[in-house]
């Protein structure tokens, strides 16, 4: 019963300690995550869900290369970016989370395609968007960050839907 009473007197004490959480783009994690969530609760193609995928590794990526303070080795953020995404497709496969029988886009398993096909596209769009930042020197408006990278998101979900639909 102490310990609880400690616990709770602490509490408030080790909030006020600990710094906020700096994340890439907290709204992005959320959004993405939100995204991938919803895409399998409805029930919605895997090349569809493996983008939403991909922006959830993405920001995640983002999120443990901008927590890392100092640059240990030449492209660290990329190769960061790039290990977490080869390890997670690795892991799937592993444990058998890759469905090959729902088809098929380019000869690769249409969760593994809409990985790679939306992390190159956030990676793209995180750039870019850093890229007007730093060419202008400030945001161009509020939230741009996750603005271009949700709707870039929903562009090519919406891109391999029309895709999936009407031309495979």
């Amino acid at each position: 019963m102490k310990k609880i009473i400690y616990s709770l007197l602490l509490l408030p004490l080790g909030l006020l300690l600990f710094k906020p959480v700096s994340a890439h783009c907290p709204l992005c994690v959320v959004g993405a995550g939100a995204g991938l969530s919803l895409s399998r609760v409805l029930g919605i193609d895997d090349s569809i869900t493996g983008v939403w995928m991909a922006a959830f590794l993405g920001a995640m990526s983002f999120w443990i290369s901008n927590s890392i303070k100092k640059k240990y080795i030449p492209f660290q953020g990329l190769l960061i970016y790039i290990t977490i995404f080869v390890t997670t497709i690795i892991s799937f496969y592993r444990f058998g989370l890759i469905n090959e029988h729902n088809g098929l886009i380019g000869n690769l398993p249409k969760l593994t395609f809409g990985m790679l096909v939306g992390g190159v596209a956030f990676y793209l769009v995180d750039k870019g968007n850093a890229q007007i930042k730093k060419a202008k020197g400030k945001v161009l408006f509020p939230y741009q960050p996750i603005a271009f990278s949700l709707g870039a998101i929903l562009l090519l979900s919406l891109g391999i839907y029309i895709l999936i639909n009407y031309y495979i």
